[in-house]
């Protein structure tokens, strides 16, 4: 018997989609100018199976991170592209403004990390649509400032050559992170406090899922280095490595001191072995020695695993709030580490204290924007999804693929015996 909500996926979903990307190819016809070239991997095949851990949630996992993450990102081209249709009546499409999309999606795909499995597809097209809008919409009254995501201390040489300019995705995760800790906690329900019955891992599923955290820990000197230029790139590529390297041996000894078995416990593995990727991401314009990325690496994947252990626990029981992907262990953390360790390194290196007392007041501000507003948007964005209109899950059909996919229905094991000793009665009674 199919869901009592699946007709609503059937008069929301399909229109929504369809006048969406029907609304996309119809600018696109009119006003862009393609050339394709881009790599996929890591918001794709990273973030899709990452999604995919709960054990009934694998279809939906990878499924919906697909549609969220092409939708965000031509809804952003179109965003970043508004500037250039008003001098031209062309957004121009080349390799660097499908990356600066796509990094808009990963921000989405950040923020639905923390709702997943709680929210049916049309919610989370919403999501999508809303976080790209306010990462990209409200910052083109800046020529200087393309996205919210590289809301950085921009000096480049205004105050003093010293300062570098910073060419890093230094407040995406951050944003994404808070933008999901607070739809979550506006859209908490009851049955959260006990837990999920069905928000569980077995072997296959947390098999897909590490496959995914591999896919990322592979390709994620790429998406730090991608918007650096020529001769900051190898840096910053060996830089996001080392980090890396140390933030999967912290982890894994973390992960066994925590654990009451001293086991290995796998989602919290996938989680911490990418803190240190992230941290250096935020601060990778003024890392310059190969212990700086080291240090910062092992200090993320402790404050990850720290996190994840401990702070989720304590989250949903004194808040309320469910975070089913520990985005806040895994990006929020260790990318408020890296803002701190940017703004420690570069005043250690800035020979004027007057550009220095600067640096720091408007790193400082950017912070406080860029949290306020994250924290502002996802309250608003969390109402408007908490509407009776979106048919939010019930909690009996959370974390279930049945309810937006044609699978072959779970039977339990109590079941399959019943069945099976059915049917050696009926072969002892026709002998």
């Amino acid at each position: 018997m199919a869901p009592r909500y699946a007709p609503s996926l059937r008069s929301r979903l399909a229109p929504i989609l369809l006048i969406l990307q029907a609304a996309f190819i119809i600018i696109a016809g009119f006003c862009c100018l393609s050339e394709f070239q881009d790599v996929n991997v890591i918001v794709i095949l990273g973030f899709g199976f990452l999604c995919t851990f709960p054990v009934r949630y694998g279809f939906s996992g990878c499924g919906f991170n697909l549609l969220v993450a092409v939708l965000a990102t031509q809804w952003a081209l179109i965003l970043n592209g508004i500037d250039s249709w008003y001098n031209t009546r062309i957004i121009g499409i080349d390799l660097k403004s499908i990356i600066t999309a796509e990094l808009c999606a990963v921000s989405a795909l950040i923020s639905i990390g923390s709702v997943l499995g709680k929210t049916n597809p049309v919610q989370l097209t919403l999501i999508a649509l809303l976080e790209a809008l306010v990462t990209v919409g409200p910052l083109k009254l800046s020529p200087k400032i393309k996205s919210l995501l590289w809301l950085i201390p921009y000096f480049e040489h205004t105050y003093n050559k010293s300062v570098r300019p910073a060419n890093s995705i230094m407040l995406l995760h951050v944003f994404g992170a808070l933008f999901g800790l607070m739809l979550t906690w506006i859209l908490s329900r009851n049955a959260q406090e006990q837990g999920y019955e069905k928000e569980k891992f077995d072997k296959k599923s947390g098999l897909f899922s590490m496959l995914g955290a591999v896919f990322l820990w592979m390709f994620w000197p790429s998406f730090n280095s991608v918007l650096a230029d020529d001769q900051a790139r190898l840096g910053a590529v060996c830089s996001t490595y080392l980090a890396l390297a140390v933030s999967v041996v912290t982890a894994a000894a973390l992960a066994v001191l925590s654990s009451p078995r001293g086991t290995l416990n796998p989602i919290q593995m996938q989680s911490c072995i990418l803190a240190g990727g992230v941290a250096v991401g935020v601060s990778i314009s003024v890392i310059q020695q190969p212990w700086e990325a080291m240090a910062l690496g092992l200090a993320a994947a402790a404050i990850s695993a720290t996190g994840f252990r401990y702070l989720q626990t304590h989250m949903l029981t004194a808040f309320e709030c469910h975070d089913t992907c520990t985005v806040l262990s895994t990006h929020g953390l260790p990318g408020l580490l890296g803002w701190l360790a940017q703004l420690v390194l570069q005043i250690k290196d800035c020979d004027d204290h007057t550009v220095a007392i600067r640096f720091a007041v408007f790193h400082i501000c950017v912070l406080f924007v860029t949290v306020s507003l994250s924290l502002c948007m996802g309250i608003l964005t969390a109402f408007l999804l908490k509407l009776n209109f979106w048919r939010q899950p019930q909690n009996n059909k959370c974390f279930e693929d049945q309810a937006f996919w044609e699978v072959l229905i779970h039977m339990p094991l109590r079941n399959k015996k019943m069945l099976y000793q059915e049917k050696k009665q009926i072969e002892i009674h026709i002998y």
